[in-house]
């Protein structure tokens, strides 16, 4: 049996959304990754292959480089997985916004 890491683990940590928002615009080395964060390289290395063994980045090989991009078709899943999630965290939301509208008129406020 294969063991993954927890995807919701990963990005609990702030350093490993840090990197998914650097590359989140374009592919990146772990290099120019590191240059952002007061950190050994090998520490945002190994933050790196925690977020490539949840395939939340991909690596791609050039030349003697590696680069470092999302994976779309993961950060899907995880969006599909949270979305009836987010529709009932908004009526939640809605219903505690109409309670404390009318408490504040109530009370003056």
């Amino acid at each position: 049996m294969e063991l993954r890491r927890d995807v919701f683990q990963a990005i609990a940590d702030p350093t490993r959304r840090d990197i998914l928002a650097l590359v989140a615009g374009r592919a990146m080395t772990p290099g120019a990754l590191a240059v952002h964060f007061n950190a050994t390289r090998q520490t945002v290395s190994r933050h790196i292959q925690i977020l490539v063994d949840c395939e939340l980045l991909q690596q791609k090989k050039s030349g003697r480089q590696i680069f470092y991009r999302l994976n779309p078709e993961k950060f899907r899943e995880i969006s599909d997985f949270i979305q009836p999630f987010r529709k009932l965290f908004d009526e939640k939301l809605s219903t505690l916004e109409e309670l404390m509208k009318y408490y504040d008129t109530e009370s003056g406020w």
